[in-house]
């Protein structure tokens, strides 16, 4: 019986100037330039009032010398992603969320804290801050 071999593919890093709305698949190294956990929100029971999700979210911008995006960070990735660290994300993909780009990894990527780098994250091309509209273009 012969073994068959796979060999693997290295990772191709991209930078954050190059990410595109609705893509997935996106390896790159950033900065954590802040994290802001979300209050969970709350729904009325009665007199009771009690958390609507359990889980932890966190809003947390990241970038790189080309620019910043809003990262998503859920449950155990929110002790990750903490002010000032460098992380490499894996498999990390856009998400559009009211008509702007939110990068997340789920559980298909991989968050991993590195060793820091010299670069200054770029504020000033927020990727977030741009709003996209869907455009439906006739077929003629």
């Amino acid at each position: 019986m012969s073994t068959t071999t796979v060999q693997q593919t290295k990772p191709v890093f991209v930078k954050v100037d190059e990410l595109k709305p609705g893509k997935n698949g996106y390896n790159l190294t950033v900065k954590v330039v802040e994290s802001n956990p979300v209050t969970p929100a709350t729904r009325k029971n009665g007199s009771l009032t009690r958390p609507f999700r359990t889980h932890r979210i966190a809003e947390c911008l990241i970038g790189d010398d080309t620019g910043c995006i809003l990262f998503t960070a859920r449950n155990d990735q929110v002790d990750v992603m903490k002010t000032g660290a460098t992380v490499t994300l894996r498999n990390a993909k856009i998400d559009m969320f009211k008509d702007t780009m939110r990068m997340a990894v789920d559980k298909w990527g991989l968050i991993q804290v590195t060793d820091h780098v010299s670069f200054e994250v770029n504020r000033q091309n927020n990727l977030s801050l741009v709003e996209y509209e869907l455009v439906t273009v006739p077929v003629q």
